[in-house]
């Protein structure tokens, strides 16, 4: 134990020596793994017609993935923490990298499936473990310009994901999406052996077997009803009871957590106010993001229309702003002129700009779009790594894994809930404006019932007005939400981090 005390202390001051080199590799991998949330949308076509896959056996294909990451996340950051981040940053590659290679070669769509399952197992401890040794190996100076690369990787993924596959399909078959990425694991292997030092929680805490199990549990519950509401309706039975479900066994693991000399995630951590503004703002960021891509898309292609590919392509100046900026350092630069607080009200304002520039200058071209995407671009790449550095820095270094499975979870959270708040308002703006005889649950459909060009005009000006009313509705959620983060966080101050002994729970340490 004191050998591993000891390297926590050498990590933590000056930096690790070759922190930059490791932060290459790990976003490497981390790139691997995002790039799967998206790249096998492109591959749809394919798989339906080569392994006769069923429209249920494509939306498995593609939510097995998604849920089974999701859902361990917690559990997966709590596993690093105790049995040490580089091992699990190892056993990640090494799932990553079999779950590729059985998806590359699958011969039906039951083992893609399985692949796909066993490749968001690896996720999982790629996602949190990529963060914690972040926070290990940089200091305070240099720790958000490097979550801010990290954070880069994310957009980078939602940007070239759909690409890569469309160029991966041109030239080879199916399974070439997947196989792509054993060497990258491969070589991520030997870089994370040879760079990447072992570091875990030293107080050597019991595992809290029980908690992983209604964390992950509940966090699939949820986010399986987050996926499937948009396909079920947010109020059929199988979208509420999962829902329910989910909302119960969480509120169990609360519970269990409380009560518990070891809890996987120390829940006292809640009354640290620099930690729950900075989750309140991830939420909203996550929420603005999510929501509004889902009613880019639709605009894009309902409104102004534009094909798929045509509108994938118009969404992508969002995130490769996000990057470019990212890659300049300038939400690290503004970090120490404004403060936490003053950088993420300031990138939550740019991003309810933008979504207020789609709203209110979108329906008539795609100038205003753009426009919008640029501004919102913007916000997202200051206040996403100011954010996650408020995260990590209120939870005590030894338990920088959870933190890490913490901000994945706002994230997944942030998204579903911004599909289903604006979807929801989207509707019911819809609904209200549409006769309810033409159908007005669904464009498509409504157009399909309608008369007459007059008819089909209004029926479009309509849904055109109801994307309207929630992209503002998004604007104001997500302003609200930079202002309360801005004030939770300047209460807060500088305050010590919570540390897991004050609940009790590590007197052991």
């Amino acid at each position: 134990m004191t050998a591993t005390v000891a390297g926590q202390k050498n990590l933590a001051s000056p930096g690790h020596p070759q922190r930059w080199l490791i932060l290459g590799v790990i976003c490497l991998a981390q790139l691997t793994v995002l790039l799967d949330n998206t790249v096998l949308n492109v591959a749809i076509p394919s798989l339906t017609r080569e392994l006769h896959a069923s429209t249920a056996d494509v939306q498995w294909m593609i939510n097995a993935y998604s849920l089974v990451q999701s859902g361990l996340l917690l559990t997966a950051g709590s596993s690093a923490d105790r049995y040490g981040r580089k091992k699990m940053l190892i056993a990640g590659l090494a799932l990553f990298g079999i779950g590729s290679l059985v998806a590359g070669v699958a011969q039906s769509s039951g083992q893609l499936i399985a692949a796909r399952a066993g490749m968001g197992v690896g996720g999982a401890l790629l996602m949190t473990t990529t963060l914690a040794v972040i926070v290990q190996i940089f200091d305070e100076g240099d720790r958000v310009k490097a979550i801010g690369i990290w954070s880069t990787v994310s957009s980078l993924g939602f940007a070239v994901g759909p690409l890569i596959g469309g160029v991966m399909l041109d030239h080879f078959w199916w399974g070439a999406i997947f196989l792509i990425n054993i060497p990258v694991a491969a070589l991520g292997l030997v870089a994370v052996v040879r760079l990447v030092p072992e570091s875990k929680n030293p107080a050597g805490e019991r595992p809290d077997l029980f908690g992983a199990l209604l964390s992950t549990v509940g966090m699939t519950c949820v986010v399986y009803a987050i996926i499937s509401g948009p396909e079920h309706g947010w109020t059929s039975g199988r979208v509420l009871l999962t829902a329910f479900a989910g909302a119960a066994v969480l509120t169990g693991f609360v519970l269990w957590e409380l009560h518990i000399p070891y809890p996987m995630l120390d829940m006292h951590f809640f009354r640290n106010q620099r930690f729950v503004g900075a989750v309140a703002g991830a939420i909203l960021v996550a929420f603005g993001m999510g929501g509004s891509l889902f009613l880019l898309t639709q605009q894009l292609q309902f409104v102004l229309g534009y094909g798929p590919l045509e509108a994938g392509l118009r969404t992508a100046p969002l995130a490769l702003t996000v990057v470019a900026l990212n890659l300049t350092g300038l939400g690290a630069r503004l970090v120490p002129r404004l403060g936490t607080p003053g950088t993420i009200v300031s990138g939550m304002s740019l991003l309810a700009a933008g979504l207020a520039a789609i709203a209110l200058l979108g329906g008539g071209g795609y100038g205003g779009m753009l426009l919008g995407l640029v501004v919102m671009g913007a916000g997202i790449a200051i206040a996403m790594p100011a954010m996650a550095n408020a995260i990590m820095g209120a939870i005590p270094p030894e338990k920088a894994g959870v933190g890490a499975g913490v901000n994945g979870t706002l994230a997944e959270f942030g998204n579903g809930l911004g599909v289903a708040v604006l979807g929801a308002v989207l509707g019911s703006r819809f609904s209200a404006l549409v006769p309810a005889a033409v159908g007005a649950a669904s464009l498509p459909a409504a157009l399909a019932s309608a008369t007459g060009a007059g008819e089909r005009a209004r029926i479009t000006d309509a849904f055109a007005s109801g994307l309207e009313t929630s992209q503002l509705f998004g604007a104001v959620a997500v302003l609200a939400g930079g202002v309360l983060a801005a004030v939770l966080l300047h209460r807060a101050g500088r305050p010590e981090p919570v540390r897991a002994d004050s609940a009790g729970g590590a007197a052991a340490a």
